[in-house]
């Protein structure tokens, strides 16, 4: 008689489970922010992340008297940084209005700003033993291969179909070992590619194995081709310090960087230097190129290509900030990976 397949996942899990940070815990507030972390993170980059952010903030209530500053500060170079706002403002909800009670119930945990199906899930499943299913890439990878589904795995339609097969396999005890050990089976047994289905406990019960059609899953809808953006930065230099702006709006909210211009065409010196003189009132203007070649940066959504200017001069400049030194000060990775490459060179940084 072939053992449940929650079973054979749990006993897998056993001798398979991963040594992580947050596997050592049940507080909710550790296992909120490891999840919100690990999205659209690699686990071995997640982990450093993690680490710093729990040493910086051990608790809830650390965190919810933090300045959101230093909150973007820790999340440079994870990106989506409206997780990082989200997961602030959350934080301050529930220590100001809910008496620093973590909510105990997946019907209350996605009431909270910035978390969605599968993180309330996890932490109702992995903290309170919820009986609730989570949804990841790995989990609509293992799932479209037992059950050979055709429906796209990122349509938001399929969703249903997905979690109605989840919930069916879903165990009564140890929600969140299943849980975790689902999304560790798919990460490394039913791997994107090259999957190990000679290692595969489940193998005997996975329909794309029998049918010998595991390549042809998951299904995914062709991507919407990414659109193209220029970005041009100037690096305004007066007495060795340089210009930085807040960013209002967009994905960067509240992040800093240098003054820039975006189009969707390029555009040649004479246009830039001239809008950025209009833009700062300059007169007294030395400009020169610092990247001949454009720096290419990637969103989930468009690219990025990047140009930098050097910019001197003597006259006043009353937007933004002068600086010597940026670390104190939040940046996109581009930003940071700019300061970083041409660090003491160009005499620019």
């Amino acid at each position: 008689m072939l053992m449940k397949f929650s079973d054979l996942i749990l006993n897998w899990y056993d001798d398979n489970k991963r040594h992580l940070p947050w596997r050592d815990t049940k507080n909710p507030y550790k296992i909120w922010i490891s999840e919100i972390i690990l999205q659209q993170t690699r686990v071995a980059q997640g982990i450093s992340y993690y680490n710093r952010f729990i040493k910086r903030f051990p608790s809830l209530k650390s965190l919810a008297e933090s300045e959101e500053k230093d909150v973007l500060l820790l999340w440079q170079g994870l990106g989506y940084y409206s997780r990082a706002r989200n997961i602030l403002f959350s934080a301050k909800h529930i220590h100001n209005n809910l008496g620093s009670k973590f909510p105990e119930t997946y019907d209350e945990i996605i009431k909270l700003k910035g978390i969605g199906d599968y993180t309330a899930s996890a932490v109702a499943s992995i903290c309170f033993e919820e009986q609730t299913p989570v949804l990841d890439g790995n989990v609509f990878r293992v799932l479209s291969r037992l059950y050979e589904i055709n429906s796209p795995i990122n349509v938001s339609s399929s969703k249903k179909i997905f979690k109605e097969k989840a919930n069916s396999l879903m165990p009564s005890k140890r929600c969140g070992d299943y849980n975790q050990g689902l999304m560790d089976f798919g990460s490394l047994i039913c791997k994107p590619q090259k999957p190990l289905c000679l290692d595969c406990c489940v193998s005997k019960s996975c329909n794309s194995y029998l049918n010998n059609s595991v390549h042809k899953f998951p299904n995914k809808k062709a991507k919407i081709k990414m659109k193209t953006l220029y970005y041009n930065y100037i690096i305004l230099i007066k007495n060795k310090k340089k210009l930085i702006v807040k960013i209002e709006e967009g994905i960067w909210k509240n992040l800093y960087q240098f003054p820039a211009y975006f189009s969707e065409n390029k555009q040649n010196k004479i246009f830039l230097e001239d809008y950025f003189k209009k833009k700062f009132n300059l007169s007294n203007v030395k400009m020169s190129m610092i990247n001949k070649e454009f720096i290419d940066h990637r969103l989930s959504h468009q690219i990025i290509r990047s140009r930098f200017w050097k910019f001197e001069t003597i006259d006043d400049v009353r937007e933004g900030i002068f600086v010597e030194n940026f670390k104190d000060y939040p940046m996109s990775q581009l930003m940071r990976n700019f300061t970083e490459k041409y660090k003491g060179k160009l005499g620019v940084f």
